[in-house]
């Protein structure tokens, strides 16, 4: 009976890797950004303690303040999904450059694993 399990998790296993990760995904150009942001409200942040003294109290909160809002919009930024185009080309236009044998990476994954699996 556990035999007949393994055999069952290793041919559907696949199944439930390359599930559809539907139309959002992450964009680079965004994890930039909000890096950035996010590194720009940390030095404010800095800046805003270092410079309690000459500028005062409620200077220093106004600069921390706006230093954590930078921050929170950098990490809203970066990890936010954006949507995919669903007929593969790009938002400015250009077309993606095709891949071989048009398949994902799990695709090619799970082809190989089948094929490991298949010389035993």
């Amino acid at each position: 009976m556990l035999d007949e399990m393994e055999r069952h998790l290793l041919q559907h296993d696949a199944d439930v890797v390359t599930a559809p990760s539907g139309d959002r995904a992450l964009s680079y150009r965004n994890l930039i950004y909000g890096a950035l942001l996010l590194l720009v409200g940390v030095g404010g942040l800095i800046a805003a303690v270092v410079a309690s003294g000459r500028i005062g109290a409620v200077g220093s909160i106004i600069i921390g303040v706006v230093a954590f809002l930078a921050m929170l919009g950098g990490a809203i930024l970066a990890f936010t999904p954006v949507r995919r185009p669903l007929d593969g080309s790009r938002p400015d236009g250009a077309p993606r450059a095709q891949r071989s044998r048009d398949s994902s990476f799990m695709d090619r994954m799970n082809d190989r694993w089948d094929r490991r699996q298949d010389e035993r």
